[in-house]
């Protein structure tokens, strides 16, 4: 059983849409800046993401991590409380690896699914694929964060056009899956708390 086939987290979306340069600044923050640069992914990348400390060892079902309401995601039952992970393993598939995306589908219980917000032009194919995924019978369970990354070199009105052609208000009413939307950075680190947050429920 290899690990690239049993990650405990996939990390999807169309070529450069940002997949790397977010896992790379999510195992080391200090990796990215404006200077990086990152070729397309050919095959499969492990991240071993090892979150920050902040002192707290449980979430409250009661709480919500994502500020957007219909995207709150509630852990655990009622009235418990979910002891966090430390750490995860997550498996970035190249976009280009996007016809046999499915052979890795097996097991996955989080999905992350990442689309530029600065490239419009990409949104529709971007789209495409996600609506592919959200119909993969061995995804109808799996938790699914998508991130609208590359929002520091994004418009605000790009990030609400990029829901807007993703259709994702429509969608989240048909859907099974709960999708939480973050808006993050990889060099500004905005979202990044949001993000940690959602790989580390169990």
């Amino acid at each position: 059983m290899s690990l690239a086939r049993h990650p405990d987290c996939l990390c999807l979306g169309p070529k450069r849409s940002g997949k790397t340069h977010l896992l790379k600044a999510l195992q080391d923050p200090d990796s990215i800046d404006e200077t990086s640069y990152s070729t397309p992914t050919v095959g499969t990348s492990i991240y071993n993401i090892i979150f920050p400390t902040d002192g707290k060892d449980t979430f409250k079902s009661t709480g919500h991590m994502v500020k957007e309401e219909e995207d709150s995601l509630k852990i655990g039952k009622k009235g418990k409380a979910v002891v966090p992970l430390k750490s995860i393993r997550v498996l970035e598939i190249g976009g280009n690896m996007a016809p046999i995306w499915r052979q890795y589908f097996d097991g996955v219980k989080k999905l992350i699914y990442v689309v530029d917000t600065a490239n419009l032009c990409q949104i529709s194919s971007a789209g495409v694929l996600l609506y592919s995924i959200l119909a993969e019978p061995r995804l109808q369970k799996v938790r699914i964060l998508l991130v609208l990354s590359k929002m520091d070199y994004a418009y605000r009105q790009m990030r609400n056009e990029a829901l807007l052609m993703l259709q994702m208000s429509k969608l989240q009413k048909q859907i099974r899956q709960t999708v939480t939307i973050v808006e993050a950075s990889s060099v500004s680190k905005i979202g990044f708390s949001n993000i940690y947050d959602w790989l580390k429920i169990p």
